[in-house]
């Protein structure tokens, strides 16, 4: 399914298909955040952690093998060698998978939550 081709309750069903599937991978502190209306690059962005970077590697692959298998959507990745940070691009959705020492060191939430917003799992 192409990007132009999905819909506001499409974007949002894929959002909770990544969720379940992060969840089901045993992602840790997982926080969703809205950007519609925020930018053009997607609608959500979904940043989640592994305690290793294999984990972190394994609930990448993971994830994009779901997307691809049931929903047909291919996502553009980067970093999943390291496993460090790995970047997971659905066009509507963007999600991250960091290791908890990276993801403390960039701190995307504070830079796309509201001021004052509370993380929520």
């Amino acid at each position: 399914m192409s990007d132009a081709s999905r819909t506001g309750s499409a974007s949002e069903a894929l959002l909770a298909a990544i969720l379940a599937e992060l969840d089901d991978s045993k992602a840790e502190e997982i926080v969703q955040i809205d950007l519609r209306g925020k930018t053009e690059m997607g609608d959500y962005m979904v940043i989640c952690s592994g305690r290793s970077t294999r984990q972190v590697s394994a609930i990448a692959e993971k994830l994009i093998d779901t997307l691809k298998a049931d929903l047909g959507v291919l996502s553009k990745v980067e970093g999943k060698e390291t496993g460090d940070w790995v970047l997971i691009d659905t066009g509507d959705v963007i999600v991250h998978v960091f290791r908890p020492e990276v993801r403390e060191f960039y701190q995307l939430e504070k830079m796309w939550l509201p001021n004052g917003a509370v993380q929520a799992n």
